[in-house]
């Protein structure tokens, strides 16, 4: 379904004087919040420049094909794909809060929301920008080059056009909040061209322009220009600039979304437009060293938290473009240690330029190329959201996981009304038996107001509870205990009202199973006691009895939850199958290499199914036994989520066989990784689409595959496989129970641990049945020996 573009709102136009340099236009705060100037560093921080940093290419990519050859950058909110042609720069450009659509709270006959782009709303692009220079078209230069700097957070391109070296960068600042475009050139060549700022609802080209949705969403975007050595001038739709020796184009945009459900979502008194005006002023009163100086500071300062060496690729792997090493490690099926490193690498870019200060990451990041992308790139809570954040703690980025936070807790009030008053519809083939409602729970797809969208997905507040509750156990922040401890709170009075008494099969004991449902995305859409549900609740009930006890209230509530979850019941093993069993029945009642893996989420990023003997054998093999006959073969993300649930059973090899299946090249929409490692989704033959999970849900998975982790226990290289083993190491991995683990191996073996507290915890540390007791104040470390 296609939105009508809205009519645009007044357009307001910037009133700009035409002069070379623009400085002083444009005033106001450098935000859409009021904020401190930025802290601006003196000398810019070196560069690393090996290839798990550096990706590069030979070709610029196809304006037709953005989303699979763009190159992304972002500053946590406002995100781009830029194109990188040397005649025709394009950037398309996000806003995380560029939403249309609304809180969505009339059902459909079937007792289930609207899920469409107009009620349930979907995410869109703000704008696009073009910087043409018609006298560099592609034809007409030589020794082209793009490089993505994944450690300075930085795009480049170069090239030679009449013996004439031209470059130009381009990144988003977060502490400017702006995208900066920067050319220059090496002798005496000059810039002489237009650029231009369009809207994609219907806004004509301008400057500056500002609209608003239907509902009632007003958003806005400016753009400004400054050069040297020759001349900028300012026209109503567009800005010309001519001879000169360098160019600065700063462009900031921005929504009047707010994360307040009393507010409606919205901030009646800002005006994004002037807001977006007043940021680029004041960036443009900085030279872009400056601007790029600043941006990096605050880039490296999370990024370089985490190191990763894998071992030594070849010099004809070093030798070769990105897309051909790509290729080539498809073809030859020889390892490429470097390559493999920065795909994890360039997961912790996305996940520092998609994730800070705003909304979090749903099914396409902050990165589309038109207003129509699949699952209107919304949030879905039945695997999807939960796999992006996956690898945020493990690699060393916890601050980029607080939007996640902030996003629920921001939805929560709207979650609990839409509950209250519409689960209990009597049309809801989930509604509870019982006739009792209470708490919140969502649907598989929620919106950014406090919307719900496809199909009611009971256990969705258990996995998004439980995913908050794990962040804690990284952090051992008592403030974020605090903040969550109302969602965890509300979520199992949901339960309380959910939960049916049964009797176990083959006995007579009474246990407590979820009421009638779907397994995700699979099977029969009304069984009861469905394993996803049963392991999701028996953890959501453990973390909240933690909570309560941690933070000292709801005691007698507490108890009760404890005591239902003594009744709960859990899976079994098919007598049938020898599988773990998906429903409560023996027979298998879906597709055996189903793309789900959700009856498995008690192994992984559950850990109540552990294979170090402290889990029943049977349920271990019964596990297994599934993942094996779900196949290796699947969609991006589906694939991550088997390489981690490998991990977990420390099967090193079909692990990295996961991840390398991910590593194959997409071609003609086929599932793999794109030109720009972009994720692709195949949806038919001959179509594919960009879903961003895989490219956060991967690394998580390799990241397991070297540190196992849980309160109390950390065990070293469990999945290390072959290709890795014959040395590397790895440096502020994070661990559960407040521990960072600085490691390095040889031949398969630890070399130098060293464990460092984050949060004061006593663990033991184990590598092949050798193990060491650890106990560390908050702020110690310790160096272990002997593990080889």
């Amino acid at each position: 379904m296609t939105t009508p573009a809205p009519e645009p709102s007044r357009r307001t136009l910037l009133s700009l004087a035409a002069t070379a340099g623009l400085a002083g236009v444009l005033g106001g705060l450098p935000a859409f919040t009021a904020s401190a100037a930025p802290a601006r560093p003196a000398e810019a921080p070196a560069a690393r420049a090996d290839a798990r940093h550096v990706l590069w290419w030979q070709a610029p990519g196809d304006a037709h094909s953005m989303i699979e050859q763009g190159l992304p950058v972002g500053n946590g909110r406002l995100g781009a794909l830029t194109g990188n042609d040397p005649g025709r720069e394009l950037l398309l450009i996000t806003d995380a809060t560029l939403w249309t659509g609304g809180l969505n709270d009339t059902l459909d006959a079937d007792g289930q929301f609207p899920y469409g782009r107009d009620d349930f709303g979907s995410l869109t692009l703000l704008a696009r920008l073009t910087v043409d220079l018609p006298d560099h078209d592609l034809g007409s230069v030589s020794g082209y080059r793009r490089t993505l700097d994944l450690d300075r957070g930085v795009v480049t391109t170069s090239y030679v056009r009449s013996g004439v070296t031209y470059r130009r960068e381009i990144f988003a600042s977060r502490t400017d909040d702006v995208i900066v475009l920067h050319f220059t050139q090496s002798g005496q060549g000059r810039h002489t061209g237009t650029i231009t700022l369009e809207g994609t609802h219907g806004e004509d080209p301008a400057v500056s322009f500002g609209a608003s949705f239907p509902n009632g969403l007003r958003y806005g975007a400016a753009v400004t220009a400054y050069g040297s050595g020759g001349r900028v001038s300012v026209h109503d739709d567009r800005i010309d600039f001519a001879g000169c020796r360098d160019l600065t184009v700063v462009v900031s945009g921005g929504t009047n979304y707010a994360p307040d459900a009393e507010a409606g979502y919205r901030d009646p008194s800002l005006d994004p437009a002037e807001l977006a005006r007043t940021k680029v002023r004041a960036a443009g009163a900085h030279s872009a060293s400056v601007l790029r100086r600043t941006h990096i500071a605050d880039h490296q300062a999370l990024y370089r938290r985490f190191d990763l060496d894998l071992g030594a690729s070849t010099d004809r792997q070093r030798d070769l473009d990105t897309w051909e090493r790509v290729n080539l490690r498809h073809t030859s099926g020889d390892p490429d240690p470097e390559l493999e490193a920065a795909y994890l690498y360039f997961g912790r870019y996305l996940m520092i330029s998609g994730s800070r200060g705003s909304l979090p990451m749903g099914l396409q990041g902050l990165w589309l190329d038109g207003n129509d992308p699949d699952w209107m790139g919304d949030y879905h809570t039945d695997i999807n959201i939960q796999m992006n954040y996956w690898m945020a703690d493990r690699t060393g980025l916890s601050p980029c996981f607080d939007a996640l936070t902030d996003y629920c807790l921001a939805q929560l009030p709207a979650w609990t009304d839409l509950t209250r008053r519409l689960f209990g519809d009597p049309r809801n083939r989930y509604r509870n038996s019982s006739g009792r409602t209470a708490g919140w729970t969502v649907a598989i797809s929620t919106n950014p107001h406090g919307g719900n969208g496809w199909w009611w997905h009971p256990a969705g507040n258990a996995w998004l509870c439980n995913t908050l509750f794990e962040h804690y156990e990284y952090t051992l922040s008592r403030t974020h205990l605090e903040r969550i401890h109302p969602l965890l709170k509300g979520a199992c009075e949901f339960w309380e009202a959910r939960l049916v008494p049964t009797t176990a099969p083959g006995g007579t004991k009474e246990v407590l199973v979820a009421d009638s449902d779907w397994s995700p995305e699979h099977g029969p859409l009304d069984a009861k006691g469905i394993t996803y549900a049963q392991e999701l609740v028996w953890t959501l009930f453990g973390n909240y009895a933690y909570a309560a006890a941690e933070l000292n209230r709801d005691r007698d509530h507490a108890a009760r939850i404890t005591a239902l979850r003594d009744k709960l019941y859990l899976p079994e093993v098919s007598p049938k199958t020898g599988w773990l069993q998906e429903w409560m029945s023996p027979d298998n009642l879906g597709e055996t290499t189903h793309r789900h893996l959700s009856p498995l989420v008690g192994l992984f990023p559950g850990d109540r199914i552990r294979p170090d003997g402290s889990t029943s054998k049977e349920a271990v093999e019964g596990a297994t036994a599934l993942l094996t006959a779900r196949g290796m073969e699947s969609f991006g993300w589906a694939n991550a989520w088997r390489a981690v649930c490998w991990a977990r059973l420390k099967n090193a090899d079909n692990a990295y066989q996961l991840i390398v299946n991910n590593l194959r090249p997409s071609t003609g929409g086929a599932n793999g990784t794109a030109f720009n490692l972009f994720d692709i989704y195949q949806t038919e033959p001959g179509r594919g689409i960009f879903q961003i999970d895989a490219n956060f849900g991967t690394p998580a998975a390799m990241s397991e595959m070297l540190l196992y982790s849980r309160p109390g226990h950390l065990e070293l290289l469990p999945a290390l496989p072959a290709a890795w083993a014959a040395s590397g190491s790895i440096t502020g991995l994070a661990a559960r129970g407040g521990f960072l683990v600085d490691l390095a191996w040889k031949d398969g073996a630890p070399t130098s641990v060293r464990v460092r507290s984050t949060g004061g915890r006593t663990t033991t540390v184990a590598f092949a049945g050798t193990s060491r007791k650890v106990s560390l104040k908050q702020g110690e470390s310790v160096t272990l020996k002997d593990f080889g």
